[in-house]
Formats: structure tokens, C-alpha cells, sequence
């Protein structure tokens, strides 16, 4: 009963230490999203830097990348980071203001890393897809879906500031976000958009594109025009590259959003606070893995992210394995018989 009492407190009580977690379980927490805010600020400005510092890589894609690490930078700073503080502490000590301002900061830049999400995977159909240049993803194409991201999350983000909708306490009350749990009539119709465009729009884009992309590798797969045997293997690498990514979105924003849709169905529903809190941390943690997965498995990005870690060194340098990017694009360009211009890269 106390845990409900206390699930039910608005954020201006946010300075009474909630005791929802132990002492310790607090400072596993604060451990955990410190070590993941840290790391994923360093990757973060790893794939800046390094992309700024090389022509070779400002590339039309290359705005979507570094776009999504712009916005996972932003995660981490403005909310991985007082997430670590407020951990460590075992109660949400940045008082009503703050609590608006974290939801708000991770609410902006994590929905605007979905649409940038949405935006690498159209690209890759649509280089996949369309490799005779029927449909050309051009600089200007990478630049206005950039911008739609960020324009697309401040609107939907902003409504809460002006009294549709709010930001509370979630999980054990140490972090803020968009308020899932009040009944009110102007909160619930914010919220219900809020996750029909900002969650089921992104993921259903996603999906699409890549269920798209998975069943043209499997048509150039029947066309049977390569070398025995290496149109299948190219199958299987790009299919478990594209599942990676897709699992990745799955495991860091599903959990999350059906947590959310779940309480805005059933006003009854309760959920332990503490339990609560594991879908949220997961969604932090595509700080991380978003640079690693879409960015470092880009075999052209690794030879220069390397040797300016490493102060030159590249212990990759003589590696001739061609990316599961590149080998796509190459396999379905060979089959049709035209010039593979279009590059995942």
C-alpha cells in the first residue's frame, strides 16, 4: 500500500527520499546508467569528430548518423547523466522545474533518435531497393529528414510545457518522463497521440522498410546470377545485420512503449515501481549500442575511427572483407546489370 500511495505523488514531493529501492539498489542504478551515459557520450562524440574531420564520410547517410548521435549525445548528457546524480542520491532532488526540464530534454531528443531511426531505414531501402537510380536518396533528402526529426519531436514534445498534457516522476522516482498514469481528459487525449506518432509512426516505418528490404535480397537470391552459393551468404550476412537493428529497437523502446500503452488502457493496471524502471533504462541504453550498430559496423567509418583512437594505429588495415553493406548493393546492381552507385555507407 505505501508503494501505490507513493507511485501516486506528483514530483513536488520528489525531495522525500521514496525508500522504493534500497540504498544499494540505488547505487546500482547510479553505477549502471553512469557507466552507460559515459560510454555513450564517448562513442557519441567519437562518431562527430570523426566524421567532421574526414570528407570521405559526409556522405548522404552520414546527416542521418550523425544526426542520430546527436541526439543519443543529447540522451545521455541531459538525461543519462542526472539520472546518475539523482541515483546516487536515492531520490529526485531537481525539484519540480528540473523534473520538467529532464522529461522534456529526453522526451525531445529520444523520439527525434526514433525519426532519425525511421529515416537510415528508408535510406537503405531505398539504396537497396532502387539501385538503378529510379529513386536516388540525395543530400537533400538526408537534410530534410533530419530536420523533420527535430521539428517532428518539438512538437510533440512541446504540448506538456503549456499545460497539455506533463512531465512526473517514473520508475522509482528518480527520473522524468511524459505522464503515462493521470486520468485527466487533456493529459490522456496528449498521450494517446503522443504514442500513435511519436512510437507506433517510427516503429511502423521501420518495420515496413525493412521487411521491404529483406524480400528483395530474397527475389535476388531466386534470380540465381552470381557465383554458386554467394548470393545466399550475402542474404544471411545482411539479414542478420538487419536483424541486429531491428532487434535493438525492439528491446530498447518496445518494452517501454507497451508498458505505456498498457497503463493508458487500463487506468486499474499497477505495475512495481521497480519493475517499471527496467523498460526505462533499456530505452537509455540505445545511447550505446545505436553508435556501434549502425555506425561501427560501417567498415569505411571503422578505418578511421580506429587508427584516431589508436593515434594512427589500425590493426584492421589489411582487411579486405567487404562490408554486408557494400556486398548487398554490389549483388542486387550485378543482377540487374547496372552500375552500383547507391552504397549503405
Amino acid at each position: 500500500m505505501k508503494s501505490v500511495a507513493l507511485h501516486k505523488n506528483s514530483s513536488s514531493d520528489s525531495s522525500v527520499n521514496t525508500e522504493l529501492l534500497s540504498r544499494t539498489g540505488y547505487t546500482i542504478l547510479a553505477i549502471n546508467v553512469g557507466v552507460f551515459s559515459v560510454v555513450g557520450i564517448i562513442l557519441n562524440v567519437l562518431v562527430i569528430v570523426v566524421t567532421i574531420r574526414h570528407r570521405q564520410l559526409r556522405q548522404p547517410l552520414s546527416y542521418a548518423l550523425v544526426n542520430l548521435a546527436i541526439c543519443d549525445l543529447g540522451c545521455a548528457v541531459f538525461g543519462g547523466l542526472p539520472t546518475t546524480v539523482t541515483n546516487a542520491m536515492g531520490y529526485f532532488s531537481l525539484g519540480r522545474v528540473g523534473c520538467v526540464l529532464e522529461g522534456f530534454a529526453v522526451s525531445f531528443f529520444g523520439i527525434a533518435s526514433l525519426c532519425t531511426v525511421a529515416v537510415i531505414s528508408v535510406e537503405r531501402y531505398i539504396v537497396v531497393c532502387y539501385p538503378m537510380g529510379a529513386v536516388l536518396f540525395q543530400t537533400r533528402h538526408a537534410a530534410a529528414g533530419v530536420v523533420l526529426s527535430w521539428v517532428w519531436s518539438f512538437v510533440w514534445n512541446t504540448p506538456p510545457l503549456f499545460g497539455w498534457g506533463s512531465f512526473e516522476l517514473e520508475g522509482v522516482k528518480t527520473s522524468c518522463a511524459p505522464n503515462w498514469y493521470s486520468r485527466d481528459v487533456g493529459n490522456m487525449s496528449y498521450i494517446i497521440i503522443y504514442f500513435f506518432l511519436c512510437f507506433a509512426v517510427p516503429f511502423s516505418i521501420i518495420m515496413v522498410s525493412y521487411s521491404q528490404l529483406l524480400w528483395t535480397l530474397r527475389q535476388v537470391t531466386k534470380l540465381q546470377v552470381s557465383e554458386a552459393g554467394s548470393t545466399n551468404r550475402v542474404e544471411v550476412q545482411v539479414a542478420r545485420m538487419i536483424v541486429v537493428m531491428v532487434l535493438a529497437f525492439l528491446i530498447a523502446w518496445l518494452p517501454y512503449a507497451s508498458m505505456a500503452l498498457a497503463v493508458i488502457i487500463d487506468s486499474s493496471l499497477y505495475i512495481d515501481p521497480v519493475i517499471a524502471t527496467i523498460p526505462v533504462y533499456l530505452a537509455k541504453s540505445s545511447t550505446v549500442y545505436n553508435p556501434i550498430i549502425y555506425i561501427f559496423m560501417n567498415r569505411q567509418f571503422r578505418s578511421f575511427a580506429v587508427p584516431f583512437v589508436l593515434c594512427g594505429w589500425n590493426p584492421w588495415a589489411s582487411d579486405q572483407q567487404i562490408s554486408e553493406g557494400e556486398t548487398t548493393v554490389a549483388s542486387i546492381s550485378k543482377s540487374q546489370k547496372v552500375s552500383p552507385k547507391g552504397s549503405l555507407k
